[in-house]
């Protein structure tokens, strides 16, 4: 991780020395996330995300950010007439390095945006129903850190900016039940400079 926010670093400063149009903000959003997984039945949960990003560029741009969110999924499954449920809830930092592209004025336009985002686990919490039993060791076994993508497309309105994204998982967080993340963002920011 110390390589990847080096590179970023250099890569935006290489920019801004060229003179480029350069655009920090702030940004938080509401996220509807699961945990998809092989051998049970998953529903979503509703978290958070809030952090900082930079756009290095105009037509075509680099955006980097960094927020801390939450995001999760539930789990249920039915076996000889008893039902068994789960809910986990991770909060994770995010580092996603996104490619855009704007159609329109500089006040004014709608942007499609997409590329890595690395994310790593803070804290999560667990609850299981009490017959659960044994599967419960399989379910605390997340990964710390994984990879993913995120695309999606946004408006940016003056200082405004919203943005709807899809990021899957591109690495599992969960390798005994195969369990990937995936999540929707609604975001809203603003741009300070």
């Amino acid at each position: 991780m110390k390589k990847l926010i080096l590179c970023i670093t250099l890569l935006t400063a290489g920019i801004i020395s060229a003179k480029a149009q350069v655009t920090v903000g702030a940004k938080a959003g509401i996220t509807f996330s699961k945990i998809n997984t092989d051998q049970l039945k998953e529903s979503s949960v509703t978290g958070y995300q809030i952090g900082a990003f930079a756009r290095v560029g105009d037509n075509w741009f680099l955006q980097p950010e960094l927020y801390l969110g939450s995001s999760g999924g539930k789990f249920n499954t039915s076996n000889n007439g008893t039902d068994y449920s789960a809910k986990v809830r991770f909060t994770t930092l995010n580092l996603p390095v996104l490619v855009g592209k704007t159609f329109g004025s500089e006040d004014l336009n709608l942007h499609v945006v997409g590329g890595p985002v690395y994310s790593y686990i803070l804290d999560d919490s667990k609850s299981f129903s009490s017959n659960i039993g044994g599967a419960v060791s399989d379910f605390n076994d997340y990964k710390k850190s994984t990879l993913g993508y995120q695309v999606g497309a946004g408006l940016d309105i003056g200082k405004i900016t919203a943005d709807l994204r899809y990021e899957g998982g591109l690495t599992k967080v969960n390798e005994r039940f195969g369990q990937r993340q995936n999540l929707w963002v609604v975001s809203v920011g603003f741009k300070f400079l």
